[in-house]
């Protein structure tokens, strides 16, 4: 369509976006449902990444045992496929949900259903990928780091945000964007650890993503909802 201005003067610039459209309604509620529910009152989600199988299963357990909800598996490289399918297997005998993260290419959403993740996590934002999901109702979160890639998020449908790295987009970013966007609920992952997470959670953060930096969950209460 060809934009006007308030006095109905052809600006001559043309634009895909219909003003009659409520871009709010275009928000996935059932994903959007999952990850409140998967998350509940925690703060946190494990993330594992490139683990042998038996260690990332061991890491996972510790998690479980301290209240951890959610836990993420990358599977950047193919060799990673063997500790998500390991940590999914023990997963079940405790109901626990198990999503897989690195996924930014749409050949890997079908590798990663079929061995039982969850969800998806994505270090950045495809399109592709999300349709992809969306076409075997598996919820996925996109990562963005910039205002355009929001927008592109939510005309796909995505509330929740991953936002990389955030150690280098640091506090401020979320401040700055929570003006111009106040919807997106955010998860932080890059460079987090037990000494920055509140800060961060202050500045706009619903979760803190982290793998190894978490070395003493009696000190993670404030991401356990304790």
């Amino acid at each position: 369509m060809t934009a006007k201005t308030g006095t109905g003067i052809d600006t001559g610039i043309h634009t895909d976006v219909d003003a009659t459209v409520d871009y709010a309604n275009t928000r996935d509620s059932l994903e959007d449902q999952f990850f409140e529910n998967l998350f509940g009152p925690t703060k946190v989600m494990l993330i594992l990444r490139g683990l042998a199988p038996d260690d990332a299963v061991r890491r996972a357990e510790d998690a479980w045992d301290h209240g951890v909800r959610a836990v993420e598996v990358t599977v950047a490289e193919r060799s990673h496929l063997d500790a998500l399918e390991a940590v999914v297997a023990a997963a079940r005998g405790r109901s626990a949900t198990v999503g897989a993260g690195s996924i930014y290419r749409v050949a890997q959403v079908p590798i990663v259903a079929e061995l039982g993740a969850a969800f998806t996590v994505a270090p950045g934002l495809s399109a592709d990928v999300s349709r992809a999901c969306r076409e075997i109702a598996l919820p996925h979160m996109p990562g963005v780091g910039t205002a355009s890639e929001i927008t592109a998020a939510e005309a796909l449908g995505h509330t929740w945000l991953k936002a990389f790295p955030s150690r280098e987009l640091g506090t401020a970013w979320f401040q700055a964007m929570r003006g111009p966007f106040p919807w997106p609920k955010w998860i932080t992952t890059g460079g987090m650890d037990l000494d920055n997470s509140p800060a961060f959670l202050a500045a706009g953060a619903r979760v803190i993503g982290m793998g190894t930096r978490i070395d003493d969950w009696s000190r993670a209460g404030h991401l356990l909802g304790d």
